[in-house]
């Protein structure tokens, strides 16, 4: 951990196995779990805490205050979950008043140029593709792939399993196990290659593509196609994870192609 050309705060909370390079600046109230790599010129402020076996890339800035009026000097949270990687310049800025803390989960990756704003919570083994650009509260749950160039506005949710096109400007709930793009976004069809991947069942996959058919149906209301899912299709997990998302969406979800 001794690294003469880094400026340490003694306050900071450091396992010996870490690995810092030089011109590292790492602030007072930071904790770094052990075999985590920091690169040259990363800044770890306040309120940073590191997971372990994390790789941190130059350029990085770690727990900067909220980009947010609102804030007020609180005493928030920057939280970067075990074996994440965070490339060159990533910023995530830390918490407000309004949750306490940003999140970043166990075994991301956060590509070059990607910013996670104040109060976002990502989940586990997402990915943000380079100069993706998250606002403040936006929540991304487990295994979501974001390509590059994605800007997601406050507060938006994207669900799990979901892989969004690049370029994409993200201002509604994107629902769980889809695929979604254009301009502006619309629902594709499902995550099948991705689903596949993660182990899920031919019968499982089947049983997704048709209730998304039956929610994205034009003859129907959204209310109305929920229903029908209800009444005509098997009670799964997935179908479970899918109805839940879609009724507590307070931005609505994304549009089909022929809406």
């Amino acid at each position: 951990m001794q690294q003469p050309l880094a400026h340490i705060h003694p306050g900071a909370k450091i396992d010996e196995s870490v690995q810092i390079e030089p011109f590292v600046t790492i602030a007072d109230n930071v904790e770094i779990g052990a075999g985590t790599y920091i690169g040259p010129n990363v800044t770890l402020l306040a309120g940073t805490r590191i997971g372990k076996n994390c790789k941190i890339f130059p350029g990085a800035v770690i727990g900067a205050i909220p980009q947010d009026l609102k804030f007020c000097g609180e005493d928030t949270l920057a939280i970067i979950g075990d074996n994440t990687t965070l490339r060159e310049c990533v910023t995530v800025n830390r918490g407000t008043a309004a949750t306490g803390k940003t999140i970043v989960g166990s075994n991301c990756l956060i590509m070059a140029y990607c910013h996670v704003a104040h109060d976002c919570v990502i989940g586990d083994s997402v990915i943000l593709s380079n100069a993706t650009q998250l606002a403040g509260e936006v929540h991304i749950d487990d295994f979501a792939i974001l390509s590059g160039g994605v800007l997601v506005h406050q507060f938006t949710r994207i669900g799990a399993h979901v892989m969004l096109q690049g370029g994409s400007k993200v201002n509604k709930d994107v629902p769980p196990y889809i695929v979604a793009g254009r301009d502006p976004i619309v629902y594709y069809g499902i995550n099948t290659v991705g689903l596949r991947r993660r182990g899920f069942s031919n019968e499982q996959i089947s049983a997704i593509q048709d209730i998304y058919r039956i929610v994205y149906s034009s003859e129907l209301n959204t209310t109305q196609n929920l229903e029908r899912v209800v009444n005509e299709l098997p009670d799964t997990a997935e179908r479970t994870e899918i109805l839940e998302f879609i009724k507590n969406s307070t931005r609505g979800i994304v549009k089909g192609k022929n809406e």
